[in-house]
């Protein structure tokens, strides 16, 4: 048959042409072939067939480039990069099957081709981007996973400045930045050359002992996408965060008792196994059960539910075999986590004429504002209008702590400075209830710059510059080795003997409920409080009062309101009657009323008999014998462990604010 066919073509004239053909057919079979060879080997479906990619795989099927090819980020266009990739990539083929390869596999930093060639196919420097509002929650690990909400807006920003752009998170896009990185990791990052408006400026970290020289020789290189996006398509989230985010979306129910407790348990900790964590999961199914068995039965679906919600976020985070969690590779975006945007953005990194890169929350994102449990979301403040010059400094935020005055309550709401239950701008919780870490506000160089001179005293207490409550916590800044440290000769005084001699030059005006006084950790430090202002009392009638009779109120309510505080059945100053208890403070004024003025009370039955002029009658507190200006500490002379007159032993840590709630002066 063969030879019969060769005859034929050898006699045929159209051989040639038939020779050509053929060979053209074959050429375009072997070119197509390479072709789809080649973009196969690019793609997502080639990639993943080694199980060692799993964690990498699950990773980039959760973000925003699930749909695009592995080779368009890691290859690139162009035949020759593909061609270096393949041979670049050859020892895989020998690497795997052998089990050669490190665990968990190493972030390619270095070999990623140029973002101009990469990233910029698809996302262009010019673009600008608009404002975005985001919403963090928050569930709480109590019975009722009490949702917290923090909202800010992110400046994403960028564009060009010729078009009145080039501002926000993408300002590093129009500008140059140079930087030197200490690891491998580009995470130490000691020095940074900017350059804005033409001019260029150096910053050194003040940990750092790089020399001008050393400097000089160092690699150099230019921030691009990555340095940033360095996991936009394999981020690893935090459990904690994608427990959040699962709750929010319904995936786990958020009315099943503790559900954020038992989960946040199951999933931040380590396993050696896939299986050791499917049954440690399994058992938040157990905890329902034995606590909750009338709960489960009517729900036992939704039990089911949220322990298939609990291993599909265990099956995005934590990938055992290859050992790799949420932590294994950093992310730069952010800076909570990771050093991220502080590894320059840190406070710490200062010119020559000592400005520092700037660390304001602001030139990133809005200020976060918090919205407590059972909060509405809160007005966000999209730009700040009429800031002071003070605040335009690159090391305010360090600053702000030494200048804290009255100035401040012309712009911002101060009430309890430095606390986190977000009852003004300064006691917000995202910023005073978080652990900055990478931050550097207590480098020794900063705090050199930021904190005044001290000067000596002059004998005359000092003022507090902001409003003193009862949620004031003096030992934020006045503790030892804190912000404004009080003197060595402080640490024997009391919490009552601070307001005595420093007087706050605010009042606060948030209305909250009281909490404890805090108590010092080390040594004993005052906490300031506010004293009651003494008030000149009329010499009363005494007034017996009826034995069937609510007793009334026996001193004014205002800036007193909270009864439980003094009269608690489980304890207080004067605790109400153990039949009051689990009476709320709003209905103590239901029965008891304030006496009428120039009148007061006796404390006994209807059969003792009162005395008048303010003298001590029957279970009555003694009035106060002698004039009060320049002797308002009481705790001086009447001190239950101590004094001219000491207190009776039962009133031992009763503070100075209590004293006059009970005891009144004469006149």
């Amino acid at each position: 048959m063969l030879r019969r066919l060769y005859r034929w073509l050898a006699q045929s004239k159209w051989r040639v042409a038939m020779f050509a053909v053929g060979l053209l057919v074959v050429a375009w079979l072997f070119f197509m072939g390479s072709v789809s060879l080649m973009e196969y080997t690019e793609s997502t479906e080639f990639c993943s067939l080694c199980h060692v990619m799993k964690p990498e795989h699950t990773a980039y099927q959760n973000s925003p480039h699930a749909r695009t090819s592995c080779g368009a980020c890691h290859i690139g266009p162009g035949a020759y990069p593909a061609f270096e990739a393949k041979v670049r990539s050859a020892h895989y083929l020998w690497v795997y099957p052998l089990n050669l390869y490190e665990r968990p596999i190493p972030s390619p930093i270095t070999s990623l081709r140029p973002v101009e060639i990469v990233c910029e196919q698809c996302h262009w420097p010019q673009k600008f981007y608009e404002d975005r509002v985001v919403i963090i929650p928050s569930y709480a690990q109590d019975e009722q996973n009490s949702l917290t909400q923090t909202t800010l807006v992110i400046n994403t920003g960028g564009g060009p400045t010729e078009a009145g752009l080039g501002r926000g998170i993408h300002w590093h896009i129009e500008n140059p930045v140079y930087y030197i990185a200490a690891d491998e990791k580009r995470q130490d990052i000691p020095w940074v050359q900017a350059t804005f408006n033409g001019v260029v400026t150096e910053y050194l970290s003040t940990d750092s002992n790089l020399t001008p020289e050393e400097i000089a020789r160092a690699e150099k290189r230019k921030m691009d996408c990555v340095d940033c996006h360095n996991r936009a398509s394999h981020n690893f989230r935090k459990p904690e965060e994608a427990l959040d985010q699962a709750i929010r979306l319904g995936q786990i129910p958020a009315d099943l008792p503790f559900i954020k407790r038992e989960g946040s348990k199951v999933l931040e900790k380590k396993y050696a196994t896939e299986d050791e964590a499917a049954t440690a999961i399994a058992s938040v199914e157990e905890f329902y059960k034995t606590n909750y068995a009338t709960l489960y039965e009517s729900r036992k679906a939704d039990v089911q539910k949220a322990v298939a919600g609990l291993q599909a976020i265990f099956d995005t985070t934590q990938f055992p075999f290859m050992g790799v969690d949420w932590q294994t590779h950093t992310n730069n975006i952010g800076h909570k986590d990771f050093p991220g945007c502080f590894r320059c953005h840190d406070g710490k990194h200062l010119s020559k004429d000592n400005q520092a890169i700037r660390l304001e929350c602001n030139i990133c994102h809005s200020i976060p504002q918090v919205a407590m449990p059972g909060q509405p979301l809160p007005a966000i403040e999209i730009s700040t209008v009429n800031e002071p010059d003070s605040h335009r400094s690159t090391t305010w935020l360090a600053q702000h702590r030494y200048q804290f005055d009255a100035t401040c309550i012309q712009c911002h709401t101060v009430d309890n400075p430095g606390g986190k239950d977000n009852s003004s701008f300064c006691s917000n919780s995202a910023c005073h209830d978080t652990k900055w870490v990478f931050a550097g506000l207590d480098a020794p160089r900063v705090r050199e710059l930021s904190a005044p001179p001290k000067v000596p005293g002059k004998g005359i207490p000092n003022p507090i510059p902001h409003p003193i409550g009862q949620r004031t916590d003096c030992l934020i800044c006045h503790a030892v080795g804190k912000v404004k440290p009080y003197p060595a000769n402080h640490t024997s005084f009391t919490a009552g003997m601070c307001t005595q001699c420093h007087q706050p030059t605010l009042q606060e005006t948030a209305a909250a409920a009281p909490v404890p006084t805090p108590t010092p950790t080390s040594s004993p430090a005052p906490t300031a409080t506010v004293a009651p202002t003494p008030t000149t009392v009329v010499t009363p009638t005494a007034t017996a009062m009826p034995a069937n009779m609510a007793r009334p109120i026996p001193h004014e309510v205002a800036g007193r309101e909270n009864c439980l505080l003094c009269h608690n059945p489980e304890g207080g100053v004067k605790p109400a009657p153990q039949d009051h208890a689990g009476r709320p403070n709003e209905s103590c004024q239901g029965c008891h009323k304030a006496a009428e003025p120039g009148a007061t009370v006796t404390a006994t039955p209807a059969s003792a008999t009162p005395t008048a002029g303010g003298e001590k009658a029957p279970g009555m507190a003694p009035a106060i014998s002698h004039d009060l200006v320049g002797r308002e500490n009481c705790l001086m002379c009447h001190n239950p462990d101590g004094g001219v007159k000491p207190a009776p032993k039962d009133h031992t840590g009763r503070t100075v604010e209590q004293c006059q709630l009970c005891h009144k002066p004469k006149s």
